[in-house]
């Protein structure tokens, strides 16, 4: 299955990109993905524990099953005044 992958702020740095795609085996987690990305993208690693993930707008956990044509954001935390 394919899911999109939408990135923000400092993390489009990281990827190289604000979108991307993925291809994963049917009913993989977030978790898988975000495994999948650290492999692909080692620096992601360093921000795993502050990103928060969403899916289809939804913030979810990291044990939700995706579906195909997701898509799934990658939000970094945002400090401002």
């Amino acid at each position: 299955m394919t899911v999109q992958i939408r990135v923000f702020a400092h993390l489009k740095t990281v990827l190289g990109a604000e979108t991307l795609s993925a291809d994963l085996s049917e009913g993989a987690s977030v978790a898988e993905l975000l495994g999948y990305l650290q492999e692909v993208y080692p620096e992601l690693r360093r921000w795993r524990s502050s990103v928060r993930v969403a899916v289809n707008w939804e913030y979810v956990p990291a044990d939700t099953a995706l579906q195909e044509g997701d898509e799934v954001a990658l939000i970094p935390p945002v400090s401002g005044g």
